[in-house]
């Protein structure tokens, strides 16, 4: 029971982050569209009509601003303990440094939740836009190939759909593990190319759009609440920071890229930090054009960006078009950066022995942990084929909240366990931004359906399982610990 609390000291790891392996070769501003790549996806173009429409009305600008303050909170603790701890693993290595090996267990497999299904639940979202994308163009891909084989509702349960499986997400993010397999410059060429379109098509409709806005429509400002906490006024403000909250995601996995980086000390913090300011920028910017184009009491649909392309005219029909690929380019960055998230969190669990080695294999000629990615590929591909988006999308966003809670603490553990110990980055104003980075994390955890509480509970009971079965006997701390 002693080696549940067994620390990896900051010297280990920092010698673990410079030994063979893994090539350096990212610079800082391929860690920034890396880290735009993971946080801008669909979201911008659908979650910021509904969540003005629904809960904020034009105010959704400040829901925006007020979910990034909370991310950027994180991101800051994310940067100090990056710039002292430059390894692969991330928040797993941080929770291993501060608090031991079995929080450490549990953030690293609580991050699959983060990664790996929400690379899975991207896909098939994907899927749905393809679909949608190549009809426009007379083209189709039958029901059978290109849905769920099984349905859920919370009121019938499982049920089957008819189809076989949803090809179009298993064929996508089966290239975008070949591209990670091959070498991390190749992913972030791909990545950067997926940026560059999608923040194309952004600024396009911005430009577009400035033209078309009625003041009015930003009239009131922030709609009188309804009576209904959450439904306008300022409590719309905060229910609807706590729904834009989550196309912030995804910042996080810059930090498990940190042996690729070629200064992790500098680069890190500047790729979460810089990811995080431009992606609140253009959401901002995109959430006042949208609500000054179109009134916000017309963006509750599934489509609100459709809705603003209309209102600019039949001139401007094309950008229906271009949109759908924008979003098509936008979800695919998310899907490579949360399986290269993935496989660098396995990759260290495997390094430090609570692993299997062949996570944590090397391979010779793309210098990429080939076999650790070929495996969460095939997984990603069946979690994808065969279940359905709703399943999926409710068990991303707790992983992330736990992550941001730990390591928010975890600073506030080392800055008074070895205040001494050099930190090229600091967190500001200590230890107000650490707490508070911790109790809005948990806060917000808390004010999660008690469904995904039940998922959360069970899949962590899975990872000790494999813990105790497996973790305890290999674990290169607990045999050098043994050892003294």
């Amino acid at each position: 029971m002693k080696g549940l609390f067994a620390k990896k000291s900051i010297h280990d790891l920092k010698e673990e982050a410079e030994g063979k392996g893994l090539t350096r070769s990212l610079s800082g501003f391929q860690l920034i569209l890396l880290g735009v790549g993971a946080i801008i996806g669909a979201g911008i173009f659908v979650m910021t009509g509904q969540a003005a429409a629904e809960y904020a009305g034009p105010a959704v600008v400040l829901s925006f601003l007020l979910a990034a303050l909370v991310c950027i909170v994180a991101a800051l603790c994310y940067a100090e303990f990056a710039s002292i701890i430059p390894i692969a693993g991330g928040p797993y290595s941080y929770a291993y440094a501060t608090l031991g090996e079995f929080a450490a267990w549990t953030i690293g497999w609580v991050l699959t939740l983060e990664y790996l299904f929400s690379a899975s639940t991207v896909s098939v979202a994907w899927s749905g836009y393809f679909t949608a994308f190549i009809a426009d163009f007379g083209l189709s891909i039958p029901a059978t190939l290109s849905q769920s084989p099984f349905i859920y509702d919370t009121l019938n349960g499982w049920s089957q759909s008819g189809a076989m499986i949803n090809l179009p997400a298993v064929c996508i993010v089966a290239f975008i593990g070949v591209m990670i397999a091959l070498g991390i410059k190749i992913a972030a060429t791909l990545n950067n190319v997926l940026v560059v379109i999608k923040f194309g098509v952004i600024l396009l409709f911005i430009a577009c759009g400035i033209a078309f806005i009625k003041t009015g429509n930003w009239t009131p400002f922030i709609p009188e609440n309804t009576g209904t906490f959450g439904s306008f006024g300022w409590s719309g403000i905060l229910r609807g920071a706590g729904v834009v909250f989550f196309a912030y995601i995804g910042f996080d996995a810059i930090a498990t890229l940190a042996q690729e980086s070629r200064n992790p000390q500098k680069d890190l913090p500047a790729g979460m930090i810089g990811s995080l300011s431009i992606s609140a920028i253009t959401y901002v910017i995109v959430a006042l054009v949208l609500t000054g184009v179109v009134a916000y009491t017309q963006l509750g649909g599934a489509a609100p960006f459709a809705a603003a392309v209309d209102a600019l005219g039949p001139n401007f029909y094309w950008m229906r078009f271009v949109s759908k690929f924008a979003i098509l380019a936008g979800l695919t960055s998310v899907i490579l950066v949360m399986l290269l998230g993935q496989t660098r969190i396995f990759y260290t669990m495997s390094q430090d022995g609570l692993l299997p080695k062949i996570f944590g294999k090397v391979h010779k000629k793309y210098h990429t942990p080939f076999y650790n990615t070929l495996i969460f590929t095939a997984a990603a591909m069946v979690i994808c084929g065969f279940f359905p988006l709703g399943v999926l999308g409710q068990i991303v966003s707790m992983g992330a909240l736990m992550a941001f809670a730990i390591v928010c603490f975890g600073v506030l553990v080392l800055r008074y366990k070895q205040p001494s110990l050099h930190r090229p980055f600091k967190v500001p104003f200590f230890p107000w931004v650490p707490l508070f980075g911790t109790f809005i994390s948990l806060i917000l955890m808390i004010g999660l359906p008690s469904i995904n509480w039940i998922q959360l509970v069970i899949w962590i009971f899975l990872g000790y399982i494999v813990y105790f079965g497996y973790s305890v006997k290999h674990s290169h701390v607990r045999k050098k610990n043994a050892i003294k």
